[in-house]
């Protein structure tokens, strides 16, 4: 029985045509299917020229103008509409492989192409062993061509070696050629996913499957390579309940295995932003504090303060306005554990916790109940502590977030030229912020959700909503 369910998810699995040692790889089984997608892109482009359909549609070939939306630019091409097509990038150039309805149109517009390009050689196609190939160099450095056996054709070019012929246009070749001629093996993590495309990098154990409509943009996937701690299974958790609002709002049921690994991030920060708290007495209150845990946190990010100063390590700490809640297993316990921060240098007990001033701020720990709280802006973490339910609910998943893009829009926002110059790790949040800032601030709700699965792996799903009318 094994076998059959085996047997039949591998006959349903979409057959990626990829090239080894690829960076990444896009498969899209049907290019007719793509519409749901292209009309989200559609909507999307009117706010951020990033999304639209015809940036992405220019990767598809390595020289062929192709529109799926628009199946005559297929067809002119010898390229069947209604079949899939394969794109691996890799470091040294890109291989695209697709299915044809006319060969001979194939070559033709290929040639038409090459020439333009302005190679010097003639586009003469040779053919070995039911093979046909062409392979050129481009005025513009590296080599490009096809390689076409019956219906099935892999077009490549080469990014490198300038005007000096480096080989890896022949190593491009000769894999297209490979890839034409044996039928692609059933990849069965795609038939696991929901999506009308994917995307796969290797590298990093991902594989992602993407759908839409004209509102909506799904995308889920695997991972075996996520930074994470391992997650509980679904379940009760204590904030199941609530519907806090902010930036980013995430409930997580933490495995007891990985409550440490969590823990220790946020010690980590608090002791950059507190230099002159002694190393091991902090590590100490932590390990007290991961011990007394069920994994049960509830993350909830406000907003970004207006002009914060990200070019230091506590500026960026306290960019954010940010509290966590956790459920504590035994309350008196908890307060033990947190009684040596009243020792810490620039502590102030508080009726119900403490205050650390540190550079940049105050660090918030609060008890409540059997939550801990623990925030980096008074208001945040009071307006945690004040909306703490009495009872629980189920999560349907280990883990859950929310995002309010129009929030996010705005903290982005806050990023400025003056910050990239002196910190340029800061340059990719200013251009996600230039870029997609419009589209952020008319979209309606970002949401996911993630799970642990066998091995370490997980499983995850984001879904991004725009209004219902344009």
């Amino acid at each position: 029985m094994l076998s059959f369910v085996l047997a039949t998810t591998l006959a349903a699995a979409p057959a990626p045509r990829a090239t080894t040692a690829s960076g990444t790889v896009v498969h899209i089984p049907r290019l007719d299917a793509l519409k749901g997608v292209t009309a989200f892109m559609d909507r999307a482009g009117q706010n951020a020229a990033l999304m639209r359909p015809v940036v992405w549609f220019a990767e598809l070939h390595p020289y062929l103008s192709l529109d799926p939306s628009q199946p005559e630019t297929l067809t002119r091409a010898g390229i069947d509409p209604t079949g899939p097509i394969t794109v691996s990038q890799r470091s040294t150039g890109r291989i695209s492989c697709t299915r044809l309805t006319d060969p001979k149109a194939f070559q033709e517009r290929a040639a038409a192409m090459l020439e333009s390009a302005g190679s010097k050689a003639e586009v003469k196609p040779t053919t070995s062993g039911g093979v046909t190939t062409v392979s050129v160099p481009r005025e513009s450095g590296g080599q490009a061509g096809y390689a076409l056996k019956g219906q099935e054709a892999c077009a490549f070019a080469s990014s490198g070696g300038g005007f000096v012929d480096d080989g890896q246009g022949q190593v491009l070749l000769k894999e297209a050629s490979r890839l034409v001629s044996k039928a692609p093996k059933a990849d069965a993590r795609l038939a696991q996913l929901p999506g009308v495309a994917y995307v796969l990098m290797p590298e990093r154990g991902m594989v992602v499957g993407v759908d839409g409509s004209g509102s909506e943009l799904r995308l889920e996937g695997t991972a075996t390579e996520l930074p994470l701690p391992p997650f509980q299974t679904a379940g009760t958790s204590p904030y199941g309940a609530m519907k806090p609002e902010g930036m980013l709002v995430s409930r997580a049921r933490v495995a007891p295995s990985g409550v440490a690994q969590a823990v220790g991030g946020v010690r980590a920060s608090i002791q950059q932003v507190c230099p002159a708290c002694p190393p091991a007495q902090v590590s100490a209150v932590a390990r007290a504090v991961a011990e007394r845990l069920t994994g049960n946190v509830l993350m909830v990010v406000d907003s970004v303060r207006s002009r914060p100063n990200l070019r230091t390590p506590e500026g960026r700490f306290f960019a954010p306005r940010q509290a966590l809640a956790a459920e504590v297993t035994d309350t008196a316990a908890m307060k033990a554990a947190l009684a040596p921060l009243a020792k810490f240098p620039g502590a102030r007990t508080l009726e119900d916790g403490y205050a650390l001033n540190v550079q940049g701020g105050s660090v918030f720990v609060r008890l409540k109940g059997r939550h801990l709280v623990l925030g980096n802006d008074e208001a945040v973490a009071q307006s945690l502590v004040t909306g703490l339910p009495q009872e629980g609910a189920k999560l349907p998943h280990a883990v859950d977030f929310t995002v309010d893009p129009k929030r996010l829009s705005r903290g982005l926002n806050q990023v400025s030229l003056m910050d990239v110059v002196s910190q340029q790790e800061l340059a990719a949040i200013f251009a996600v912020g230039l870029e997609l800032g419009p589209l952020l601030a008319n979209s309606e709700r970002i949401s996911g959700w993630l799970d642990s699965t066998s091995g370490g792996a997980h499983r995850f799903s984001s879904t991004w909503t725009l209004p219902a009318s344009p």
